[in-house]
């Protein structure tokens, strides 16, 4: 399965989500640390599920940039 992350930019750390599984979260001072750390973390959250006989949400999200044109002053 391949589920949307959302990576945020603080004003000394990264912070990454998972819109799909809510709760699913990683803080990290890099991106490439917060990209490795939300891997783990979606893995450990999958697994908790299926621990607890809970049904693994199905990614539903999608995610698209939106390219406008610059402002004219």
């Amino acid at each position: 399965m391949k589920y949307a992350v959302v990576i945020e930019t603080g004003e000394t750390s990264y912070g990454a989500y998972v819109p799909d599984l809510p709760g699913c979260v990683a803080v990290a001072e890099t991106v490439e640390e917060v990209r490795e750390l939300i891997q783990e973390a979606i893995a450990f959250h999958l697994e908790s599920l299926t621990e607890d006989g809970m049904v693994i949400p199905r990614p539903r999200t999608l995610c698209e940039y939106v390219e406008l044109e610059p402002l004219s002053a």
